[in-house]
């Protein structure tokens, strides 16, 4: 090795549970390195993840909006897409919030290194640059090398009409026809981004319903917006075969029902889930453990199977989220810091960023049928709601679901804008162990969405008066 660096904490990725972890530990009082193999920090989400497609989201959210205010005499001519200046739009974004990554790291004193690391021992890695190898003598590690697109056997390798959810958020061009494989997250936001940009869009989702996980009646009003915005959406379909054509697009049969269809697109976009870049690290020079998917097995302290190496996010295993990943960034951090501290959050939010969005925290009522786990709820139409009728969002919805026996909050699920911002009070909700009526007192604005949540508590005690409720018989 040319050169040895010795630290006290090495934390292996750069994305929010890295620099989460890193800044964390650097405040406790150690010495800190950071190692990505991108030379901007910020990992995926912040450069090909969650930060730009949010931006392109937004962008496709008023352009919906404005569309949609023609229905109240207010009328625009069709937008005029200027793809280079939209694509500089969206990295301007990037690159401000990764530099002030860069920032916040040299005013903690956190050491950065670019380079791809991989284990030597359990106490030493090997960090690959442009510029040579440095070996890495470290006392505590922290593992956030996240996580990889999955693609799907057969398609053809390297060809440039296929895209991953990186490639796609480039942003080279608009093409005119475009396959959405995966009808996940992922999927159905770049989806509608490009839909709004221009692209005849198509859906295939090997199984019976769109955003699996969410419940059916909270996915439904999304399920209507798309079905109007997207060409075709295939549910319980799955690709068979993908050929190149002389055009420079690609043939692709799609087995729908157990009937094979031949579609001509521009180009594929494959977003099928994500693995864990555990193969990427050497583990097998250090007693690290794994299970069946390639995750790095760890307990609450995200400890792994070696007393000194820790491991935090999308590699340590679901949910694959940036904010799962920062809160377990943190935990590492203190934990390899010598102060007491565990991930024991009792909910994990789960967002989809579309149009409208959707948003659900804690038991789900699918969950709970299929585990035979008892509950009760609480629903308000958003079709009572002012707000909600002002921004013509009145198939909106939200669902809070109870304890039957101590009324608690369990889980709650809302459909419609801003639903990834109103599910933090469910989040508060569950951590605190509130009830129905803790709920339904708290004094909300009016009008706002975020008064749904106290009515569909209100609705769940029975003291609602937006909306009448028969009384039951025998009360």
């Amino acid at each position: 090795m040319s050169k040895t660096k010795k630290v006290d904490i090495v934390v292996v990725g750069s994305g929010p549970g890295g620099y989460a972890a890193a800044f964390r530990a650097a405040d406790l009082g150690r010495k800190v390195l950071m190692i990505d193999k991108d030379e901007q920090l910020g990992g995926v989400c912040l450069n090909r993840g969650c930060i730009p497609s949010k931006a392109l989201l937004h962008i496709s959210k008023v352009i919906a909006e404005a569309s949609n205010l023609s229905s109240v005499g207010v009328s625009f001519s069709e937008p005029k897409i200027e793809i280079e200046t939209v694509r500089e739009y969206k990295n301007k974004i990037v690159s401000k919030l990764s530099g002030g990554i860069s920032q916040l790291a040299k005013a903690r004193g956190v050491e950065t290194l670019h380079g791809e690391a991989s284990f030597l021992s359990n106490t030493e890695l090997s960090v690959k640059s442009d510029t040579g190898q440095t070996a890495i003598s470290f006392k505590k590690c922290i593992i956030a090398a996240g996580s990889s697109s999955s693609m799907i056997p057969g398609l053809p390798a390297g060809h440039p009409s296929i895209l991953t959810s990186r490639t796609a958020l480039e942003l080279e061009d608009i093409p005119k026809t475009l396959l959405v494989v995966g009808g996940g997250v992922i999927g159905l936001e770049l989806g509608q981004v490009y839909a709004s940009l221009g692209s005849e869009v198509s859906v295939v989702e090997f199984l019976p319903a769109l955003v699996p996980g969410a419940d059916e009646d909270i996915v439904k009003p999304l399920k209507r917006k798309l079905s109007k915005q997207f060409k075709s959406i295939m549910l319980s379909s799955r690709v068979v075969n993908v050929v190149p054509n002389e055009e420079g697009g690609l043939v692709v049969v799609v087995d729908s029902g157990g009937e094979n269809k031949q579609l001509t697109f521009d180009k594929i976009l494959v977003s099928v889930g994500r693995r864990p870049n555990t193969s990427q690290l050497n583990l097998e020079s250090t007693d690290i453990k794994t299970n069946e998917n390639k995750f790095i097995i760890v307990d609450e302290y995200q400890r792994t199977s070696v007393e000194n190496i820790f491991a935090i996010g999308d590699i340590a295993g679901n949910p694959m989220l940036a904010h799962k990943a920062t809160h377990e960034g943190k935990v590492a951090a203190e934990v390899a810091s010598g102060h007491p501290a565990a991930m024991d959050a009792r909910a994990i939010p789960s967002v989809v960023y579309t149009h409208p969005e959707i948003a659900w925290v804690g038991l789900t009522e699918s969950e709970a049928k299929s585990n035979n786990i008892p509950y009760e709820k609480g629903e308000f139409p958003w079709a009572a709601s002012g707000k909600a009728m002002i921004l013509d969002a009145q198939q909106g919805k939200t669902k809070v679901l109870f304890d039957p026996e101590t009324k608690q909050v369990l889980g709650a699920a809302i459909v419609g804008p801003s639903a990834g911002d109103l599910i933090s009070e469910a989040c508060l909700a569950i951590e605190m162990g509130s009830d129905a009526d803790d709920v339904s007192l708290t004094i909300h604005p009016h009008p706002t969405l975020g008064e749904t949540f106290a009515a569909a508590a209100e609705m769940y005690t029975g003291t609602i008066t937006d909306l009448y409720i028969p009384p039951k018989r025998g009360k």
